[in-house]
């Protein structure tokens, strides 16, 4: 019996088998949870209800969270299919291409920094609200965050603010919710190779620097990724709330890259 088994999960954000919020889905699946997915646009249905049958998920539903009404409908809709929401996990980031191009300041438009904030930061603030009254009093919100957020990455640009925003909405959250005894949570992962992560210029770099410069000496997996947000999900962290999560084989206690080893 794994240690999620009864919990009820929700993930939003998958685009793919190499996307995180697939790993994270794997990870809870296989400690037990029910599986809910979300899906962004009929162009992603198809892909998200193939993944569907190899997590058991039977509750697959639409979510733009651009759109207030469908992050309604959203917690509407699984209402009526299941009693309370144990977990909630946002794996939801984007930028515009043309805002991770070039330097930050070149790259800059007000466009680019209003969308890269309500769809990286607000929406995880907007579905912690709107899931209110769904969630259990012990459960569990999970975001996904990266280095970008505190230190400069090239090519992250517009994003690194917005992650920002994302960790300071987090904490800011789980004060909110911290009375009902619900914990709120940041996963900030290394670099892994996602269909979001291919359109950051440089990309492979990121994650060359990040394999030699950790401690670890290698890069982490989504899978790694994923058994930390199911141990963030479960009871066993029961007393863990608004912080910062790092998954990243040590790469962010560095100040400097390591010289290389004989």
């Amino acid at each position: 019996m794994g240690f999620l088994e009864g919990k009820k999960a929700l993930i939003t954000g998958l685009a793919s088998e190499r996307s995180i919020a697939y790993g994270i889905a794997q990870a809870m699946r296989a400690q037990g949870a029910e599986i809910a997915l979300t899906y962004q646009g009929d162009k992603l249905k198809d892909r998200v209800e193939k993944m569907a049958t190899t997590l058991d998920a039977t509750i697959i539903l639409p979510l733009d969270v651009a759109e207030d009404e469908q992050i309604d409908q959203l917690f509407e809709q699984l209402g009526q299919q299941w009693a309370q929401l144990d977990i909630l996990v946002h794996a939801i980031g984007f930028a515009p291409r043309e805002a991770l191009a070039g330097g930050y300041l070149d790259s800059l438009s007000r466009n680019a920094a209003s969308v890269s904030h309500d769809i990286s930061a607000y929406s995880f603030a907007a579905l912690a609200k709107a899931s209110r009254g769904l969630l259990a009093d012990n459960a569990s919100l999970i975001t996904l965050s990266y280095l970008g957020a505190e230190k400069v990455m090239p090519g992250y640009n517009i994003m690194g603010p917005a992650k920002a925003s994302l960790e300071s909405s987090m904490r800011f959250i789980a004060a909110d919710l911290g009375p009902r005894g619900i914990r709120v949570n940041a996963i900030s992962a290394g670099p892994i190779k996602t269909l979001a992560a291919a359109g950051i210029r440089g990309f492979r770099d990121m994650l060359s620097h990040a394999k030699s410069g950790a401690p670890l000496r290698r890069n982490v997996t989504q899978e790694e990724v994923g058994n930390a947000a199911a141990f963030l999900g479960s009871d066993l962290a029961s007393g863990i709330t608004g912080e910062v999560l790092y998954v990243d084989a040590g790469y962010h206690i560095m100040g400097a890259t390591p010289a290389d080893e004989a």
